[in-house]
């Protein structure tokens, strides 16, 4: 529907996003070395074994593949570093790249990186509990970034974000507007697609990312902008 392209907040505290950069390297390096130049047959190996399986977690489900690379609990962090295709890789470091700097800024570096995977894992475990005997894997790092526009809009509700509108119409609008819009159609979306075990994306993980990066920044706010009013 829209792709981020600027926000309007400088950093404060922070000279350089830099565990900002280096999970957008990850995120790239694994894709590389994954699923750029794999088959698809090598992919979806790469995405049983490594990626968060429901069903498998649950112990509901044997390994779909035969075996296990890592302890299926490990899955909740692996699957955030795995991602389906170019597009689906470019659309989430893009709205990492434009929002998580500043939450990076108001964190600081540490407590920004566990955050990150935090909201990975809390993604991973709503959608467990939404699609409970599922067998297909769940990979990308879109639950991890969605908690990250959750802290966004605590943090920064005024901010003005320029965003493309149908990938045609520039447009500048405030973050709270902008984001909130946007985690009302994964809800929208969701509530379109329950019941349907085809549905190749996982609402619930952004639904579950978001609101867990919202409650941890909310309730941690206080200090975070003793931190950037400094």
């Amino acid at each position: 529907m829209f792709v981020p392209l600027h926000d309007s907040t400088p950093l404060k505290v922070i000279r350089f996003q830099l565990v900002t950069l280096t999970i957008i390297a990850l995120n790239v390096v694994m894709y590389l070395t994954t699923g750029a130049f794999n088959s698809e047959q090598t992919m979806a190996a790469i995405a049983s074994g490594w990626g968060m399986v429901p069903g498998e977690l649950l112990g509901q489900l044997p390994p779909v593949i035969g075996y296990d690379p890592v302890p299926e609990p490990v899955t909740l962090v692996t699957y955030q570093f795995l991602h389906a295709g170019w597009w689906h890789l470019i659309s989430n470091m893009l709205f990492l790249w434009v929002f998580a700097d500043n939450v990076e800024d108001a964190y600081g570096h540490p407590a920004f990186a566990m955050l990150y995977l935090l909201c990975g894992i809390a993604a991973g475990l709503a959608h467990v509990l939404l699609m409970p005997f599922s067998d297909a894997p769940l990979i990308g790092a879109s639950g991890a970034v969605s908690g990250i526009l959750g802290a966004y809009v605590v943090l920064f509700p005024r901010a003005r974000v320029w965003i493309l509108l149908f990938m045609r119409l520039p447009l500048r609008i405030g973050a709270l507007w902008v984001l909130g819009g946007w985690f009302l159609l994964q809800v929208f979306s969701y509530w379109m697609d329950r019941g349907n075990n085809e549905v190749s994306v996982a609402w619930g993980a952004h639904i579950g990312g978001f609101l867990a990066g919202l409650a941890i920044t909310f309730a941690i706010k206080r200090r975070l902008l003793i931190r950037i009013g400094e």
